[in-house]
């Protein structure tokens, strides 16, 4: 195996059998593709501009959740995999696939980082190459800056003598039923060629591809996918709040509303959205309906409200849970279970958690947290890590259940803690007693 980047790129240079994939950035999305794409026999080169996130990969190191050590070694091995930040190694790429962040600042898009991997793509750009972006985005994103950027940088025509497509990724952390290979994927392209070129290079990878008129359709289903998401969880917030105050169990009402085999879907209430989707996602569309249209989409907003609102919620239910025990927050010792955004992942990305831990420390409650798959956490200068065991459960004045990992020991944590409010109703109604409260 390879242990640097220059030794694992005269393997792939010498070792090439088949078209050449550049993938431009290596997170969440990138190294799933990244994998998949060495597996079906493609040489695949990953850049990525994070120094510390490619000397990881170089030595055969994952920092994806989904992509454990041995498949990223694996990969290296195999002479088809080239982690790299030297651009010199997108030289005669076929085809290329962007899967950068694109974050919201202030609430509006940026797209900084697509329009760097465009210019540094444009000018390595030959005829007869494909580029796809896969980066969430609002509609005409691909139009607009993805073929003007590399027709600028390269001076050949999109469409003409390069094709350019669109393919949204649908890449659910922890989800084990529907991994890369078998989520349909949604492709389209500026033009019948174009489409036809995605189409073709996404049927090696995936089990299915779905066609779209063209990239602004699938732009928007991907605003679309997350935002039917985003808004139908800010429903079950805000009927939650409200069912709480009306002595109503939300969560015994999803139950058997359920059972229902048509026209309903349920979605669960929780302590907040955190992700890099849904509490990003639905903004673009909005911020695109307000610069074209003049007003935003008023569902979207209030969602955002709704659902940005909760961690407080969440503090409030537990300030109520501590003065029915006669104790302020105020000085309480407060036991945070999980910083994670979803169990069983370690992506704290706009994690409910940090908001809710910020106002509990805001109002003086001594915060600890546990949670055995987070390494690094941006609060753990203010916040103890501590072990979850039953002396410290009894220590504790409240336990807080944010995010309920599958390695939390539920049965231990009730029968030691006096007073546990779960955000996410891992534990049975009535099962402990008044002990525990839900949101």
């Amino acid at each position: 195996m390879a242990t640097s980047e220059e030794g694992t790129g005269r393997s792939l240079e010498a070792n090439r059998d088949g078209r050449k994939l550049v993938v431009m950035g290596q997170g969440y999305v990138g190294l799933p593709l990244a994998v998949r794409a060495v597996e079906v026999g493609f040489d695949v080169v990953g850049f990525d501009v994070d120094k510390n996130k490619i000397s990881g990969l170089v030595t055969g190191v994952s920092h994806v959740d989904d992509v454990d050590d041995a498949t990223i070694r694996s990969m290296l091995e195999s002479g088809r995999y080239l982690p790299t930040e030297s651009a010199a190694h997108l030289l005669d790429f076929d085809i290329a696939v962007i899967t950068v962040p694109t974050p919201l600042r202030d609430g509006t898009p940026d797209v900084s980082y697509i329009v760097e991997a465009v210019d540094l793509l444009g000018s390595f750009l030959r005829p007869g190459t494909l580029v796809i972006l896969e980066s969430t985005t609002y509609p005409g994103t691909t139009e607009e800056i993805v073929c003007h950027g590399l027709e600028t940088a390269s001076g050949l025509r999109a469409g003409v003598e390069f094709q350019v497509g669109y393919s949204p990724e649908r890449i659910d952390p922890g989800n084990e039923r529907w991994d890369f290979t078998t989520t349909p994927k949604v492709v389209s392209g500026i033009d019948a060629v174009s489409t036809a070129a995605v189409a073709n290079f996404y049927r090696q990878l995936v089990d299915t591809v779905v066609p779209a008129a063209g990239t602004k359709e699938a732009e928007f289903a991907k605003l679309l996918e997350n935002t039917f998401r985003h808004v139908n969880i800010a429903l079950m917030n805000e009927l939650a709040m409200s069912a709480g105050a009306l002595g109503v169990d939300i969560w015994d009402v999803i139950d058997v509303a359920k059972t229902k085999p048509f026209g309903f879907m349920p979605f669960y209430p929780g302590p907040g959205v955190g992700g890099h989707c849904l509490p990003i996602d639905p903004s673009y569309l909005s911020w695109q309906t307000e610069r074209v249209l003049g007003h935003k989409i008023r569902f979207i907003e209030l969602a955002n409200d709704v659902n940005h609102e909760m961690p407080v919620h969440v503090v409030e239910r537990l300030q109520d849970g501590l003065n029915r025990r006669r104790k302020p927050v105020n000085g309480s010792r407060v036991l945070v279970l999980g910083v994670a955004y979803k169990k069983n992942i370690r992506d704290t990305r706009e994690s409910p958690a940090i908001p809710l831990i910020r106002k509990l420390l805001d109002l003086g409650a001594v915060v600890e947290v546990h949670d055995p798959i987070v390494e690094d956490f941006e609060l753990d200068d203010h916040v103890a890590r501590v072990a979850l065991d039953p002396s410290r459960l009894a220590e504790v004045d409240a336990v807080v259940v944010v995010t309920d990992h599958d390695a939390f020991d539920y049965d231990t944590i009730a029968g030691h803690a006096d007073f546990v409010l779960d955000a996410r109703r891992r534990f049975a109604p009535d099962a402990y007693g008044d002990k525990i409260e839900s949101i």
